[in-house]
């Protein structure tokens, strides 16, 4: 007689069988969270693109900064350069008018030009006789014209006073109007 139960069972068998069992009970497809398209547009830009991108920011930034720092100073040299010119076309121009004026002032000036105007204009003649008064010599009179007097004697009357300078004309008293 033969009782059930009584045998002895292989381990390995049934766990083997629960497998099969629990293969067979499982749907025919998988599902994985976030593998879809929706899941990759709600993702966003993944950060490799990122980081791809604020390189070419910095960059492109760099070399605006560069370019801009090129213009400036491009700009700046052309202004020197345009102002240097005026500055050099100035200075040759006054550099003319000094000889010009020199020259002018050479001709103006020369001894036998104002001599000729002062005897053809203003009937002017050079003096024939000329007083000399050493007025570093101490007085000997009073100071109302004793040295005058004294060294006058080169043939201008003593006292005068410059008017007898005045033309052919007898010098009139001055007044004083203070």
């Amino acid at each position: 007689m033969r009782y059930q139960g009584s045998e002895a069972y292989n381990v390995e068998q049934a766990e083997r069988g629960r497998e099969r069992l629990a293969r067979e009970a499982r749907p025919s497809f998988e599902v994985v969270t976030g593998g879809g398209l929706d899941a990759r547009a709600r993702a966003g830009v993944s950060p490799a693109f990122v980081a791809r991108l604020r390189v070419a920011v910095a960059v492109a930034a760099v070399l605006i900064v560069l370019g801009m720092a090129r213009v400036a100073l491009t700009s700046a040299t052309v202004s020197l350069l345009q102002d240097n010119a005026a500055l050099s076309a100035q200075i040759s121009e006054a550099q003319t008018t000094n000889e010009q004026l020199r020259i002018e002032r050479s001709i103006l000036s020369s001894n036998s030009r104002i001599s000729r105007i002062a005897t053809q204009n203003y009937g002017m003649v050079l003096p024939s006789q000329t007083v000399t008064l050493d007025l570093a010599a101490p007085s000997a009179g009073s100071g109302d014209g004793a040295d005058a007097q004294a060294q006058g004697d080169q043939g201008t009357p003593a006292g005068a006073d410059g008017e007898a300078a005045q033309s052919g004309e007898e010098a009139a008293p001055q007044t004083d109007l203070s």
